[in-house]
C-alpha cells in the first residue's frame, strides 16, 4: 500500500464562539477567514493560496479540549514569529514558548482564545 504525500490532510479546530474565532485567526492570519454553511455546522476555513485546494482546515463551533490535553495544530506564520507572537497577545491569545529552532525553520507554542493549542511554524527560507 502507497502512503499518501501528507498524512495530515485537515485540521479542525473548536471554538466556543465562531465569530471571535474568525476575530483572532484572521487578526493572527492577517486575512479573513470565510463562513460557510454547507456542512451540518457553520465552518470557517482557514485560508490556502489562491483559493486552491490543499491541506488546511477550519474553525467550528465546538467544545475545545480543555487545557493540556488536546492536540496541537501547527499553522504556518504569516509573518516572523516575532510579529505573529504580537498578533496572538493583541488578539486575545497566549504565547507559551520562545522560537524553538529545528533544521527546517523555527516555531513558537501558543493557545487560541478559548485554550487551543496551536503552533506556529516558519520555514527557514521564509
Amino acid at each position: 500500500m502507497a502512503h499518501p504525500e501528507h498524512q495530515v490532510v485537515w485540521a479542525e479546530i473548536p471554538v466556543t464562539d465562531l465569530d471571535k474565532g474568525r476575530a483572532f485567526y484572521g487578526a493572527v492570519l492577517g486575512t479573513e477567514l470565510h463562513e460557510t454553511d454547507e456542512g451540518p455546522n457553520k465552518l470557517a476555513f482557514l485560508p490556502v493560496a489562491d483559493n486552491k485546494s490543499g491541506i488546511s482546515g477550519h474553525l467550528y463551533p465546538g467544545k475545545p479540549a480543555p487545557e493540556g490535553i488536546g492536540p496541537t495544530v501547527h499553522l504556518a506564520a504569516p509573518v516572523s514569529l516575532e510579529e505573529t507572537a504580537d498578533r496572538i497577545v493583541e488578539a486575545g491569545g497566549k504565547v507559551l514558548s520562545p522560537a524553538i529552532d529545528i533544521p527546517s525553520g523555527s516555531f513558537i507554542y501558543s493557545q487560541d482564545p478559548d485554550g487551543n493549542s496551536i503552533g506556529w511554524f516558519r520555514f527557514k527560507d521564509s
